[in-house]
């Protein structure tokens, strides 16, 4: 007769918050530090969260829905759920890594975004999930571009994204994680007192005989069997011009497919991006980890999804925690949302396991946001379903004389 430990910890969480804290006792604070993210003063990402409380609902006490739908597309592939997986950096969270959320948001009908920063390869990732968004940086000559993006294009992904809103913004005044160049003998015994708090983290990857060596496969040129270390991708990416609208175009027509250019925050941006002949958009300020002083960006989409959202898809991007986070996204004109953060905390709490949590309890909250507003669907949600504040919506790169 097998007896189950009392004082063993249910892997199941009840919130992302749960995961978050599940996260910080298991990672190096190195590790949890980076994630963490946020630049200056973090006046951005705090936002970001706050934003979503100060908006409301007004629920009814009968007349309820018995079933209730939250099925959609993005860019052509049709999604369970409003909520794909917003592509990540270099990650030492789990060994599984990116594969692991592949497998997860396969496993929960929806779309994973793979950042050219990645710690796995687009290979291993669209063979895990072949619903894959191949997310790339304006980084390298254009011939380098090219490589990446046929690279993306023979591996099967399906849609590409373009992030060009980092502006490098440095500092924190709650102060910034080390990083090693590469993780070495040098870094091992640096990095020593931090791990070893952290048994959990070093069995995992110990017993999956890997190490996070701290690489961006995506980036390894033809013939190369190692990508640059994330300080040799971030130097070339720093080195590179920053992007023009022409750009833009440019990169649009190489890629010949569904393209979502992401970060954008501005009314008068996105109707560039609409010329430059996007396919779908992301509002996002990259978390927070940008322009510190940009408004949370969920202030910033109803304006942007009424000026373009005949036009093309608006997805929403920053400080997604919970379901009704979504629904009120959707109701102020996303399309859907992708999380980053959120499926972080839980493939650190988890593994795969807990990267299929956390799409749980959004497809949970959503449906619950649902049943309390008497809707049959999310295609019902309107800006009327909420309980907004007169001044919430920051319509930014709009004329004055529009706004008043």
């Amino acid at each position: 007769m097998k007896i189950e430990n009392p004082w063993k910890q249910n892997p199941w969480f009840e919130s992302v918050a749960v995961a978050q804290r599940r996260a910080q006792k298991r990672l190096p604070a190195s590790v949890y530090g980076a994630l963490v993210a946020g630049s200056e003063r973090g006046q951005t990402i705090h936002d970001n969260e706050a934003a979503f409380k100060a908006l409301g609902f007004a629920p009814h006490v009968a007349g309820h829905k018995p079933e209730r739908a939250m099925n959609t597309s993005v860019l052509g592939i049709d999604v369970s759920l409003p909520v794909i997986v917003s592509p990540t950096g270099v990650q030492a969270v789990h060994p599984d890594g990116e594969v692991a959320v592949a497998r997860a948001a396969a496993a929960r009908g929806t779309i994973m975004g793979l950042s050219n920063f990645a710690s796995r390869s687009i290979e291993e990732v669209a063979e895990a999930n072949p619903n894959t968004f191949f997310q790339m940086y304006w980084t390298g000559d254009r011939d380098v571009m090219i490589q990446r993006m046929e690279r993306a294009r023979r591996a099967g992904a399906k849609a590409l994204i373009a992030t060009l809103d980092w502006s490098f913004s440095m500092g924190r005044d709650w102060g910034s994680p080390e990083i090693p160049e590469k993780v070495d003998i040098k870094a091992a015994v640096r990095m020593a007192p931090e791990v070893i708090r952290r048994p959990g983290w070093l069995w995992r990857f110990a017993k999956s005989g890997a190490i996070p060596d701290l690489t961006a496969p995506n980036l390894a040129g033809p013939g190369e069997a190692k990508g640059p270390t994330f300080f040799g991708a971030y130097y070339e990416w720093m080195n590179t011009p920053p992007p023009t609208w022409e750009d833009v175009e440019w990169m649009v027509r190489e890629w010949g497919g569904p393209f979502m250019l992401k970060g954008v925050c501005r009314v008068d941006d996105a109707k560039r991006a609409v010329d430059a002949g996007v396919s779908a958009i992301s509002v996002s300020n990259h978390g927070g980890n940008n322009l510190d002083g940009t408004p949370g960006i969920i202030r910033c989409l109803n304006p942007i999804a009424d000026a373009v959202g005949d036009e093309v898809e608006v997805l929403l991007d920053g400080g997604i925690r919970r379901g009704s986070d979504v629904v009120k996204a959707v109701a102020l004109g996303a399309r859907a949302v992708m999380i980053g953060r959120a499926y972080l905390w839980g493939l650190a709490a988890n593994g795969q396991a807990g990267v299929e949590n956390v799409f749980d309890i959004l497809r949970s909250g959503i449906d619950s946001a649902l049943l309390g507003l008497g809707l049959d669907s999310i295609d019902q949600l309107r800006p009327e379903s909420l309980i907004i504040p007169d001044d919430f919506y920051r319509a930014l790169g709009v004329p004055e004389s529009v706004t008043k």
